[in-house]
């Protein structure tokens, strides 16, 4: 067994590299491309929806929100809020608006949240600006009829930390409806023994008391109401797609409301770009957990 130790950093990284995985297009082909579809998909929500942009929810400098409104919100309304990926070191909310335009024209409002990303940020402060993100825009907007969360990746993590909150902490009360958690990472502890911790220089603690595997709570009845789905594509790494399985399971262990989804003919990146498109199964799905408002 010692002699299989060294190449496990090696393993780790290509299970925790997901443009490895990719048979679309090399590495640095697939990131350029999802960077390019997620920006030029933002940059027509934009020019095609009416928004509120760099909304601030806190002090600091990513603390802003871009929000996608439906053209009625003189009554109430749903709201999605978006939380990006990008190993918690890159993207922002300025490649996070592509999915909004089929919400929006169907009544929901959709957010897209910034939040500082390392090596400016770490672990423990990105959970918090969430969590602060959605406490604001529930004190802000009293026509809110539910909130559901959409997150990719790391945004999958972050909104997995989110379901695990304790808003009494925040003063409001929360009514999360539902969850779509899209190729996320829910146990931190592998990332601790891979390049990815490099920018994020998280110690074990700060790696298991932000891993949603380890904060999953039994579900109260608010929480049992509350749709959680765990998507993961054919083309993400076995480690991704055991992490999804796992958390999934853990999840309806404690009494959550869970479908798990895998994906078919799509990778770790266009599992969340083909979200724009009306046709593609996991936007029927969201919009399916939207369909009882």
């Amino acid at each position: 067994a010692a002699a299989t130790l060294p190449a496990r950093p090696q393993a780790l990284r290509e299970q925790y590299s997901p443009s490895c995985w990719s048979p679309r297009m090399d590495s640095d082909a697939v990131i350029r491309a999802h960077l390019e579809a997620t920006a030029a998909g933002t940059q027509r929500a934009r020019a095609g929806t009416q928004t509120s942009l760099h909304i601030p929810y806190g002090d600091g400098e990513g603390e802003k929100l871009d929000i996608y409104f439906p053209r009625d919100t003189s009554g109430t309304f749903p709201l999605l809020v978006y939380i990006h990926g990008g190993y918690w070191q890159c993207l922002s909310k300025e490649e996070s608006g592509f999915a909004a335009p089929p919400l929006v024209s169907r009544g929901v409002a959709v957010v897209a949240v910034g939040y500082d990303v390392a090596p400016k940020g770490h672990m423990d402060a990105m959970v918090l600006q969430v969590r602060r993100s959605l406490a604001f825009l529930v004190e802000r907007y009293s026509g809110i009829s539910g909130v559901y969360l959409c997150g990719h990746s790391a945004g999958a993590h972050l909104a997995a930390m989110v379901l695990s909150t304790d808003w009494t902490e925040y003063g409001v009360a929360m009514d999360i409806k539902g969850a779509v958690l899209v190729s996320g990472v829910y146990d931190l502890e592998p990332i601790l023994h891979t390049y990815v911790n490099d920018a994020l220089k998280m110690s074990r603690e700060v790696a298991q008391r932000n891993s949603p595997m380890l904060c999953v709570a039994p579900a109260v009845p608010a929480a049992a109401a509350c749709q959680v789905l765990v998507a993961v594509a054919q083309h993400d790494s076995p480690e991704f797609r055991r992490q999804s399985q796992e958390y999934g399971q853990a999840l309806r262990a404690a009494g959550w409301s869970v479908s798990l989804l895998d994906l078919a003919g799509v990778d770790h990146f266009d599992i969340i770009e083909k979200l724009s498109e009306e046709s593609y199964v996991l936007t029927q799905v969201r919009d399916k957990l939207l369909s009882p408002l």
